[in-house]
């Protein structure tokens, strides 16, 4: 019998947001045990800082340039490739995908695209290559409109609550605080998102045969906004109590200084002079935020975070229970990282840092393997998951496949990580280009392209054609020590001593990045 492989994601997960990568605040004990007796990975990089082009990386193991779905509201190609289907095609293996998928734009009210229909009429069946899917996202509604297989469950079973999620997208104040897109919310423990996805896994589970192998990828909405964890789990970590986070420059003064040697829309958004709708509510300008607001999110980003530890131990517990956990393979990781106060920031968008590009990243091997456990400081990328789970079903890595097998130690493996940025939104139109490499982190832009039609316009109208103000000519970048500058406060870009290293930096850069798609894809929706 081969191995079996549980596939654990969340949504806007920081690298440093579980006890095994240093965070002294939260209690992470399954993840940590999973980090302890497997592989960490301190280096893993996503191919893209938004979730659809990150988790179509990780379904298709390509570069959003090849698999086309270089920005949020570009719905994957349904014929695209799915290692899921691959798996169960070559290997046999049963498949499920349960949680947040968003290979489809989310805000689907209509029903134009098959996540948005299948949940319509509560179909778990075939989708993407996998047997079973079910899903679930950051809410339950939209206005009285049901989103996802969860929240029509709600709907069904527990009415009263469709509407106790905060609101997604609006920036509206809650909380303790008034803090952006944060409320205490009265839904219970049992019926949040988190429990209820690890609760249809253990049953999927519970459904198949003893005898058959299964590739289950187990995938969380939290803790990306809205910050809103169940009311009654606040009491685990009370926001008063925390300090800001080391990636906070401290004061207003300082904020202003780190940024303002940053690429202009930085300053800009903290100013409202630029507004960041490519990675948070269009209208949100982070110079408002307190210092109180930013300690409230960060409190509940943890309480979230707990929550899913717990929800992984759960499942972990019944692969035990089933007799199947020697013989599985845990992955856990996430689509892409959360400024969650750095820079005076939250949310996400177009800003190349650690903050959002370095991911939690742990293998745990099943027993069976042999392999040892180790601390791997190499650079790995998302679309290096496609390969290592072929490796682990005995069957060969496909033609389309872009990664490389995980290394098992330092040493071997890739020497660079790449991640691309491409807008949304024609008006803005910026492209970043980023390469991680032997501890320096370089992000050339390209010239912008605000104002040129990219598909969005034929929904929304030519007003989406308006440019951001923000217009980079293709001499700008980022440039940083990530070892001597580990939240990437010093741009060096302009430095004339470091002119050498940025320059074979930039040249490396280029020479590495795979051809694009001939015909791109258009952004067909928001988000």
């Amino acid at each position: 019998m081969k191995r079996n492989i549980l596939f654990i994601t969340t949504d806007q997960q920081r690298f440093d947001s579980i006890g095994c990568n240093g965070n002294e605040v939260v209690n992470t004990p399954n993840i940590d045990y999973l980090a302890a007796h497997g592989i960490n990975y301190t280096r893993a990089y996503n191919q893209n800082t938004v979730c659809m082009p990150a988790r179509s990386s990780m379904l298709t193991g390509q570069y959003p340039r090849t698999h086309g779905v270089i920005a949020n509201g570009i719905p994957l190609p349904l014929d695209a490739p799915s290692v899921a289907k691959y798996l169960s095609e070559r290997a046999g293996y049963a498949t499920a995908l349960i949680g947040k998928a968003h290979f489809e734009p989310g805000m689907d009210i209509k029903g134009i695209y098959q996540e948005s229909i299948r949940s319509r009429r509560m179909d778990t069946g075939s989708f993407r290559g996998f047997d079973y899917s079910i899903q679930a996202m950051h809410a339950a509604a939209w206005n009285d409109y049901p989103i996802s297989h969860y929240g029509r469950w709600l709907r069904e079973n527990h009415p009263e609550h469709m509407h106790s999620f905060a609101d997604l997208l609006g920036a509206k104040p809650g909380g303790d605080t008034g803090a952006p897109e944060t409320k205490n919310n009265p839904i219970p423990t049992e019926w949040y998102h988190t429990d209820w996805v690890a609760d249809m896994t253990v049953n999927w589970l519970d459904s198949l045969k003893s005898d058959r192998n299964w590739f289950c990828w187990m995938s969380f909405p939290d803790p990306h906004h809205p910050w809103d964890p169940p009311k009654n789990e606040l009491n685990r970590i009370n926001w008063k109590d925390l300090d800001l986070p080391p990636g906070h420059p401290g004061s207003d003064e300082n904020i202003r200084k780190v940024l303002g040697a940053k690429p202009a829309h930085w300053l800009a958004w903290y100013e409202g002079k630029w507004f960041n709708q490519e990675g948070g509510p269009g209208g949100f300008s982070p110079g408002a935020l307190t210092r109180d607001q930013i300690l409230e999110i960060n409190a509940k980003v943890h309480v979230m975070n707990e929550l899913i530890d717990e929800a992984c131990g759960k499942v972990i517990k019944k692969i035990k229970e089933l007799g199947q956990f020697e013989n599985t393979d845990i992955f856990f990781t996430t689509d892409h990282g959360e400024l969650q106060g750095d820079y005076g920031f939250i949310f996400k968008g177009p800003f190349h840092v650690d903050s959002l590009m370095r991911l939690p990243f742990i293998w745990k091997p099943a027993p069976v393997a042999g392999i040892t456990p180790a601390v791997v400081n190499n650079p790995v990328e998302q679309i290096d998951l496609v390969p290592t789970f072929c490796k682990i079903a005995e069957i060969e890595i496909p033609e389309w496949a872009q990664g490389l097998e995980l290394p098992v130690e330092n040493g071997i493996g890739r020497e660079r990580a790449l991640c691309e940025w491409d807008s949304q939104f024609p008006g803005f139109g910026m492209h970043l280009r980023t390469i991680f490499r032997d501890g320096w982190l370089l992000t050339k832009y390209l010239e912008s392209t605000d104002g040129v039609p990219n598909g969005l316009e034929e929904l929304w109208g030519d007003n989406v054609l308006n440019k951001c103000g923000i217009h980079y000519d293709g001499t700008e970048g980022e440039f940083y020590n990530v070892e001597q500058d580990p939240h990437q406060f010093e741009n060096l870009w302009s430095d004339p001593e470091y002119a050498s290293i940025k320059n074979d930096l930039i040249a490396d850069l280029f020479d590495s990045l795979v051809d694009p798609r001939v015909t791109p894809l258009k952004v067909e929706a928001p988000a």
